[in-house]
């Protein structure tokens, strides 16, 4: 099972620059709204994709999707971890939870890279 990170640690890493952010929804839930500098990858993408939005396998990468009951993170988490990616967590609380918080959201795919 992936390691956990918490909202708190999360949103520390973000503003240091310090993690990755991947967004397990893609497609319109990305574009609607999505984790400040974060990245789409789908779990039917990583294979395809990964090496090249994430090609430091070593670096700091967050996974989430919407909610706990979203199976969406720990797909894309467990496929990166597969290809050799070593420090891969999981926000199991997902944007809802980062929403709630009141904390910001990014909107369209400027950053969808």
């Amino acid at each position: 099972m992936t390691t956990l990170i918490t909202r708190d640690e999360l949103k520390a890493g973000i503003d240091a620059g310090s993690i990755t952010i991947v967004d397990a929804l893609g497609g319109t839930y990305y574009e609607q709204q999505h984790l400040p500098g974060a990245v789409a990858l789908t779990a039917d993408e990583v294979a395809d994709r990964a090496g090249g939005l994430l090609p430091d396998r070593g670096a700091a990468i967050a996974v989430y999707c919407s909610n706990p009951a979203c199976g969406n993170s720990q797909a894309v988490a467990t496929k990166l971890e597969s290809l050799g990616y070593s420090d891969v967590r999981k926000y199991r609380e997902g944007i809802q939870d980062w929403v709630e918080a009141g904390l910001p959201v990014e909107t369209g795919v400027t950053a969808r890279g």
